[in-house]
């Protein structure tokens, strides 16, 4: 397992006005334990050196500055990573987790960092491209929303769709595309997934659109986003840091993302990993 740890002493940043709670906190210093993949880029990856990097970590460490506490980031799996959380393994997850009432059942999360949404992407040589691409479709409208489920389903049906294990791009392939004669098949991690999409052995991915900007970058030419965005319903509303039920961390978290909204930092750093600005106005 690897670990990477950054200690920070520093005095909070003008304040936001939001609950007084987390000065009791920063009186008591005390040692974060983040979780991650460390192999979900931009969002966060492993360095040849074992240090984990990405939009995430730096998150965490802006955080850190500005709230005035210690952390460590350890890298684990993502199939389990919540269970983890609620069974005390570690003090909060920060993985391009999406908010969904599924999850808001079990965990409570931070304020959102990006916003929602997941598309397809395939490879521009196999000819395959799908329906309305570039609309965004809400999944919360399922009247609205179901069109643009079939006209995708029917575009893939006999195909093989490639996702992570356990993510909402996951369940929204089982709940809506599997029983359309799709096939998924799933991946312990997103980069397995692109590999096999690459290799010919799947004929689309499915994932977050800032998780897929990265492929598409690095790909650039050789594949594309195809199809609608999708968003809402068991989609969720964008990623945000996941906490255990109750923890006194959230009015923390809430604060110090809520000042990198209101000075821009957050927006910046958004720019510096995702090329765009991915951020929700807090």
């Amino acid at each position: 397992m690897t670990v990477t740890r950054r200690t920070f002493v520093s005095t909070l940043a003008a304040g936001t006005g939001l609950l007084a709670a987390p000065g009791l906190l920063r009186a008591q210093p005390r040692t974060i334990r983040f979780a991650t993949e460390g192999a979900f880029p931009p969002f966060n990856q492993t360095a040849p050196s074992g240090a984990i990097t990405g939009f995430e970590p730096e998150l965490v460490q802006a955080l850190a500055d500005r709230q005035g506490f210690e952390f460590e980031i350890i890298a684990q799996a993502w199939d389990g990573m919540i269970q983890g959380l609620i069974d005390g393994k570690y003090d909060a997850v920060v993985d391009a987790i999406s908010v969904t009432p599924a999850r808001q059942e079990v965990i409570d999360f931070s304020l959102p960092y990006t916003t929602g949404g997941s598309a397809f992407v395939t490879v521009n040589e196999t000819g395959l491209t799908l329906p309305e691409t570039g609309t965004k479709v809400d999944l919360a409208d399922e009247a609205g929303a179901k069109p643009a489920i079939d006209a995708v389903a029917a575009a893939l049906k006999g195909k093989t769709v490639a996702v992570q294990v356990s993510t909402i791009q996951s369940g929204f392939l089982d709940t809506y595309l599997a029983p359309q004669g799709v096939t998924v098949r799933a991946y312990q991690t997103g980069p397995e997934a692109y590999q096999d999409l690459l290799n010919g052995r799947a004929d689309a991915v499915m994932a977050s659109v800032t998780n897929l900007s990265a492929f598409l970058k690095k790909n650039e030419g050789k594949v594309a986003i195809s199809g609608p965005t999708f968003g809402g319903g068991l989609m969720g509303n964008g990623a945000a840091i996941a906490i255990a039920k109750g923890s006194d961390l959230a009015a923390m978290f809430n604060e110090g993302l809520k000042a990198m909204s209101d000075d821009g930092s957050l927006s910046e750093l958004s720019a510096k990993w995702f090329g765009i600005d991915v951020t929700p106005k807090l």
